[in-house]
């Protein structure tokens, strides 16, 4: 059967003898030449907590301007739960998105639901692990061995400790930080077995990501027992941390110096006089190669973890933090690294352990 119409489309004339059956493939054609458009859902503690959601941003800002992308693609700042179901769910019927994306812990969570009610949409899941939940096969999900880089910067806390004290910041208090926790603990005691290690948490809901007010007053606490180097792991709430550090430095009676090492993105240059090196995790890395394996028709519903043999956590050593180490800690902070790399330093991981723990 043919039309009989002369249609108009896109400025140009269709000949009425097509068939229905070429008109529709020419507009199915067009549908499926458009850049796809990619829609993420930040944590709480938004886009400028120049951590874990930054690092996200960046990511999500280098497939804008290098791939060819839709230009409506967007990522949301949720202040709450409320608001993180609406996103996703205007995401999934709305908002004509290809890839949604979900960056951290509590976001990620909603995102097995969503992608069983949409098996044709594309997921991503930072910073969890949903193999097991992933229905429809049309989740990837990322996660990092952030255990070996804690790990690697607990070593460096006991390295310039002159207290032989040292402090562990998180923000919620979930199995997550409890692994950066366990790292960052085996790595000090790598270095200093009778080291002491003062833990604290910023709050148990996902408003402890946010209140770098009470980080900072956690962390005066700290430093007052005479802890000097504190690791902080707690968003936006860590920026309380280098605060509290700076102002114990700047009282005049107190000579002694105190340190803060970051999390997730280098935040070296924050507070370059007082943040020693920062954990990072290639969140933006994550995001990039993830929009660009869509484009790519190489996206694939499976779980990555990445470590430090491939760049995903590692130490951030550059002009700001330089003046720290000598080359002798240089060369063993690298030795370090090498061994965990090879296993011949095997880090002890939080997940294992309470799998071991929870099957006796």
């Amino acid at each position: 059967m043919f039309s009989h119409r002369v249609i108009k489309k896109a400025g140009k004339v269709i000949p009425a003898v097509l068939s229905l059956n070429v008109i529709s493939s020419l507009y199915a054609s067009e549908e499926a030449a458009k850049p796809p458009k990619i829609c993420m859902v930040l944590d709480k503690g938004g886009k400028d907590d120049h951590s874990f959601n930054e690092s996200a941003v960046n990511g999500f800002n280098r497939a804008l301007k290098e791939l060819k992308i839709s230009k409506d693609s967007k990522f949301v700042e949720p202040r709450n739960d409320t608001q993180i179901v609406q996103f996703f769910r205007n995401f999934t019927t709305q908002g004509n998105c290809d890839l949604v994306i979900g960056i951290g812990f509590n976001p990620s969570e909603f995102i097995p639901d969503l992608a069983l009610k949409n098996p044709t949409k594309k997921f991503l899941a930072i910073d969890v692990n949903i193999e097991d939940k992933n229905k429809a096969k049309n989740i990837r999900s990322v996660t990092f061995q952030e255990h070996d880089g804690s790990f690697l910067v607990g070593a460096i806390a006991a390295m310039k400790s002159t207290t032989g004290k040292v402090g562990f910041i998180g923000g919620m208090d979930i199995p997550l930080i409890h692994r950066f926790e366990t790292g960052y603990t085996a790595g000090a005691k790598y270095i200093n077995p009778n080291i002491k290690i003062t833990i604290s948490y910023v709050g148990i809901t996902p408003d402890a990501w946010n209140n770098p007010s009470k980080a900072k007053e956690l962390a005066l606490a700290q430093y007052n027992e005479g802890i000097d180097v504190i690791y902080q792991v707690a968003a936006n709430s860590g920026l309380g941390v280098f605060d509290s550090a700076e102002l114990m430095n700047k009282k005049s009676n107190n000579k002694r110096q105190h340190y803060a090492i970051g999390v997730d993105s280098n935040q070296n240059w924050l507070k370059p006089n007082v943040v020693i090196t920062s954990m990072v995790k290639r969140v933006d890395n994550a995001v990039y190669s993830t929009i660009k394996d869509v484009l790519d028709n190489k996206f694939t519903a499976t779980h990555t973890a990445f470590s430090l043999k491939d760049g995903g956590v590692d130490w951030a050593y550059d002009e700001h933090n330089k003046k720290f180490y000598t080359s002798s800690q240089i060369k063993e902070i690298n030795s370090i690294k090498e061994k965990i790399i090879s296993g011949k330093i095997k880090v002890p991981d939080y997940y294992e352990l309470e799998k071991i723990k929870n099957s006796k």
